[in-house]
């Protein structure tokens, strides 16, 4: 084994560790955030019917959120231990090691970005100026219905993935059918995880902030200032979305068109592969701390969780317990 590629796997094992805890904490603090939100939003409904259709954003950024955080248990985990500390794959683990990994890898990754996407779509809408379109925007009832379609439709369209995937005499996950190979990577890599979300997200993006812009009202100010924070959210996350889609489709395609190199080139090409592997998960680690750095609101409600969380740990340490005394014999 030469430098470059003892290089290569103490880089994924490093990096993928790092960016497992970070993922795995900021995708849980995402989860308790939006679930916050979207109840607060629930209570607010009840009180103020006209406010039916604004909760749907927190709503699609905690299915995405959850998407993400499987994302990180399962595939990434899998991705260190059996690429990084270089775990053998054989044919008796290879539905846990290709099939069901791939799976689930791009399953959660359709279901977060299109729930992205869709998050910034009912920006647009609720903030138009235009009352035909104010008015396209969803009820949470059917919001949910919409959500739990997205996860049906994943599901469905990723099981050719587990049924395709195979163990290489290289001992390495690849698609066993050379036509749903093209298929695989044209579209699954290039459309759905790169050219569909960066560019819905930059024209609705920009759309919806330059219509939050364009907003006047003094009775609307604080959900203008709230509707601004989530739009920059999303806007953020288009950059995150872009690192982790552009470097994986180029090493797709270029391991597609030269499939024969030499040993020197091997070496390269296999770090170039794990780089562009561990940045695939960029946007499901980065996602929190993107909301945490931009937002004001999401950043109040991280410390009020943390402080709850603490109070009720030194509440629980703290607690006086009385001591049962023996009776006289």
């Amino acid at each position: 084994m030469d430098e470059i590629t003892i290089i290569a796997h103490k880089l994924i094992i490093t990096v993928g560790i790092i960016m497992y805890v970070f993922g795995l904490i900021g995708n849980v603090l995402n989860i308790c955030v939006f679930t916050i939100w979207c109840r607060s939003q629930k209570h607010g409904n009840e009180t103020n019917p006209n406010h039916n259709r604004t909760s749907n954003g927190p709503l699609y950024l905690l299915t995405s959120s959850c998407a993400n955080f499987i994302q990180i248990v399962y595939p990434l985990l899998t991705r260190i231990i059996f690429d990084g500390f270089q775990n053998p794959k054989t044919q008796g683990n290879v539905i846990f090691t290709c099939k069901f990994r791939y799976y689930v890898l791009h399953t959660s990754d359709f279901i977060s970005l299109t729930c992205i996407c869709l998050a910034t779509f009912d920006r647009y809408l609720i903030t138009s100026r235009e009352a035909h379109f104010r008015q396209l925007a969803r009820t949470k009832h059917q919001t949910k219905q919409i959500i739990f379609l997205i996860i049906l439709l994943a599901g469905i369209h990723s099981i050719p993935i587990s049924i395709y995937y195979e163990i290489s005499a290289y001992g390495d996950c690849m698609i066993s059918s050379p036509i749903y190979l093209y298929y695989y990577l044209f579209v699954i890599q290039i459309f759905l995880h790169g050219i569909y979300p960066i560019c819905f997200l930059s024209i609705f993006g920009g759309l919806t902030y330059k219509q939050l812009k364009m907003i006047q009202q003094t009775n609307i100010q604080m959900n203008f200032h709230m509707d601004k924070q989530l739009s920059r959210m999303l806007l953020l996350l288009c950059l995150a979305i872009l690192i982790s889609s552009v470097p994986y489709c180029i090493q797709n395609i270029y391991s597609l068109i030269f499939k024969e190199f030499n040993e020197q080139l091997l070496s390269k090409a296999l770090l170039c592969y794990y780089i562009s592997a561990i940045l695939f998960f960029t946007n499901s680690v980065l996602s929190f701390y993107i909301f945490f750095l931009s937002t004001r609101n999401f950043r109040q409600q991280v410390k009020k969780i943390i402080q709850c969380k603490i109070s009720i740990f030194n509440f629980g340490k703290n607690q006086v317990h009385p001591i049962a005394t023996l009776p006289n014999v």
